[in-house]
């Protein structure tokens, strides 16, 4: 157990994150809709307490959206958290590192992936264990990129969720 002089430094060099009426809640998810994104990446930094991830203004919209909620309403409960961490290492062998890659590598499902491409804008759907793209499944970002393209891609690239700097 760590002793109480570290359990203060860990304390100090924690962000404190501000707490939100539940009375602003409405206000502040529907400012996410017309906000630059920018300011989403700022609120980013005050509500999580670190860079916002180089994805897309939907995706960081949608994630600070729960954020508001949660930090107004409270998060999950404790046996919801245990749960899911049950269930993750049942998924991937109580291997936490690939765990967290898989999460910070593949777009949450439900998310649209657009991309304009020779002056037409393709939509792709992140699906639980594939993508959807014109309604038909595809394994990879890879395939579709090289649908559109008719030659070969990286689709993660392609797509814009790789290749840009973190900050």
């Amino acid at each position: 157990m760590p002793s109480i002089a570290t359990q203060q430094a860990l304390q100090a060099s924690a962000p404190t994150i501000p707490a939100i009426p539940p009375a602003d809640v409405l206000g502040r998810l529907a400012a996410l809709q017309s906000a630059p994104i920018a300011h989403l990446k700022q609120q980013w930094r005050d509500l999580f307490g670190k860079e916002p991830p180089p994805f897309n203004r939907a995706y960081i919209q949608s994630r600070l959206a729960y954020r508001i909620q949660e930090l107004a309403y409270g998060g999950l409960k404790p046996e919801t958290r245990a749960r899911l961490e049950a269930l993750g290492e049942q998924l991937d062998g109580g291997n936490v590192v690939l765990r967290r890659i898989r999460a910070d590598s593949r777009p949450l499902p439900g998310t649209r992936l657009i991309r304009e491409y020779d002056g037409v804008q393709h939509v792709v759907t992140v699906r639980a264990d594939d993508f959807e793209y014109e309604g038909r499944p595809y394994r990879s970002l890879s395939a579709i990129a090289r649908h559109i393209t008719g030659t070969r891609w990286n689709g993660w690239t392609f797509f814009g969720l790789k290749g840009r700097p973190s900050v």
